[in-house]
């Protein structure tokens, strides 16, 4: 069985999942219905670093929502699929899109609805706050929480284990 590691070098992809992920899971509405989440910033700066590294992000989320839409649209994230409730029809559209084989593509997760993605891609990852039921089918738990600095995490291992994180660092000391 490949080492995590091994999997994470493969990555050309990296689907996230929002809420559980990206965020803290937590929905907030205020008296006319207007919605609002709360988002990392430094999931952001990993993203972005991915990003620079050459490592394209995805989006597929169950709900749609403007807050989630105009987040992605910050970090330059162009595959987004809201309102997918069957998720692995939109793995299916990256697979496409991107030319990948799902053996290149990464996904983090926190429940059931994300596992028609994890038994398809190279690299299934859970958040340290997901659901015990997807645990079998994950590659590794994260430390953080989702919302907290998790998909950080991701980015950081992923970056670290394809030998690009010292470059990225580098960059940023100029």
């Amino acid at each position: 069985m490949q080492s995590r590691i091994e999997k994470a070098k493969k990555i050309k992809v990296l689907v996230l999942d929002v809420d559980g992920v990206l965020t803290d899971g937590s929905l907030f509405f205020d008296n006319k219905g207007n919605e609002y989440k709360g988002f990392n910033v430094q999931d952001g700066l990993g993203i972005k670093l991915m990003q620079k590294a050459g490592i394209q992000i995805a989006v597929i989320s169950g709900r749609a929502s403007k807050p989630v839409k105009l987040r992605m649209e910050m970090l330059g994230i162009k595959l987004v699929y809201l309102g997918q409730l069957e998720k692995g029809i939109a793995l299916e559209e990256i697979l496409h899109k991107t030319g990948c084989k799902a053996d290149e593509l990464a996904h983090v997760g926190d429940d059931l609805i994300d596992l028609p993605v994890f038994t398809r891609v190279g690299f299934a990852v859970a958040v340290r706050n997901a659901n015990e039921q997807i645990l079998p089918y994950v590659d590794w738990q994260t430390e953080l929480s989702g919302g907290q600095g998790a998909v950080r995490e991701v980015c950081d291992f992923i970056l670290q284990s394809q030998g690009k994180m010292d470059a990225l660092v580098e960059s940023f000391k100029t």
